[in-house]
This record gives C-alpha cells, structure tokens and sequence, in this order.
C-alpha cells in the first residue's frame, strides 16, 4: 500500500477523518487501488456528516469489492447514511443484504430496528432491539433504542428507564441516550429528572430536531434563544 493510503488509515483509525482526507490529496487512483481508496473516503466522508459524498464512494466497495469484511462495514455505513437522510428503505435494502449473507450481529439488528422505528413500524423495531440484547445483553445501542420505543409508547414504564440508564452508564455524554432517558422520567412523571436529561442532551447537541421537541415539551430554553437572553 503506497505511502498516502497508509497515512490515511492511521488517520482514519484514530479518528482524524479530516487528516486522512487531507493524506489521499495526493493519491492518484489506479486500477490497483481504486478499491482502497473509496473505501477510506467513503468512510472518512461519512465519518463527517458529508453524505453524498460518502454514498458515492461506499457503493463503489458493496458493488466491486471481493474483501466480504469491507462490503460488511460498507454496508452498515450505508444503510447509517440513508437512514440519517431519511431513506430508511434503502437503509432496510442494504442490512437485508448483511442478514441473508449471515451478518446477523447485534449492530445489524439495531440498525434494522432503528430503520423498522423511523418508518412507524414500533413492534417490529422492539423486536429486533429485543433480538440485538439476546445476543449482547450489554449493547448500549440497543437497550437506548428499546428504551426510547417503549418509553414513547408509554408501556413497561419501569423496563423502558432501566434500558435508557443502562445505556446512559455505559455512555455519559452521548445526547441521544441522555434525552432518551429524560423522556423515559418524563413518561414516569418524574418532571425535574425529565427536564435534568433532556437538558444536558440539548446543551451537547442543540441541533437534532428530536432533542429539541422533547425540550420544548419540558419548557426547556434552548440555547440562545431569546427567553433564554432575557
């Protein structure tokens, strides 16, 4: 593997997306390491929220790559994008793919779920998170996602706070689990732990629109806002 690619995998492996982008600068693609190269951009683009960019590359790997791990990763990443730009489908199309193939892991599962969640289908997604904790009953993807269904669904109250604190011990400062669990107090009328959670869920992501209703709902300020100045 040339200089650049390499350069750009440590970058990649420490999470310095931005580093391993800018290493490929002088990387010129060849018939030999086409395949190398979109495999980092595809995931280094991803990585950084660029998803068009990131699509294109990642497609370029599930459809030409032999490397089965490489198609695995690159599908999960796929069906991550499209499920974040609303495309849950396509997001379901791609994970189908990784369980007919024997790719049945525990982040399979969720993502199917999530994908199963973002299009209204709440029994199916409580089963494929019920499914990921058979195998890993320690995954805090899954015991947030089953968590959050449950508290919005307003049953198994109880189940669905010890899910969402589970998740929230193994991840403090992960907003999606911190919000999740304010929603669950919240559904169990625990008002000042509800407004606690969704709080620091929103001081560390004021972007994401769910953070925001649950907030708003909670008769939290958002940060800068007007009332918030006053």
């Amino acid at each position: 593997m040339e200089a650049g690619l390499k350069e750009a995998t440590r970058r990649y492996a420490e999470r310095d997306y931005e580093g391993a982008l800018a290493a490929l600068d002088g990387v010129d693609a060849t018939e030999g390491n086409r395949l190398d190269l979109a495999y980092i951009l595809g995931l280094c683009h991803a990585r950084l929220g660029d998803w068009d960019d990131s699509l294109l590359y990642l497609e370029q790997v599930v459809t030409g790559s032999e490397d089965l791990l490489r198609v695995y990763q690159c599908r999960l990443a796929l069906s991550y994008v499209y499920s974040v730009t609303g495309r849950s489908r396509l997001a379901e199309y791609e994970l189908d793919h990784l369980m007919k193939a024997g790719f049945r892991s525990v982040q399979v599962l969720s993502s199917l779920a999530y994908a199963a969640y973002r299009q209204g289908r709440l029994e199916e997604a409580e089963r494929r998170y019920d499914e990921a904790l058979d195998l890993d009953p320690e995954s805090a993807t899954a015991l947030n996602g089953l968590g959050y269904i449950l508290a919005c669904e307003g049953r198994e109250a109880a189940r669905a706070l010890t899910c969402c604190r589970k998740a929230v011990d193994k991840a403090p400062r992960n907003p999606a689990y911190l919000d999740s669990l304010g929603w669950a107090y919240h559904v169990l009328g625990f008002e000042a732990e509800a407004k606690d959670y969704v709080g620091r869920a929103l001081a560390l992501a004021p972007e994401p629109e769910e953070i925001r209703e649950h907030a708003r709902a909670l008769g939290i300020k958002e940060p800068g806002s007007l009332e918030e100045q006053a």
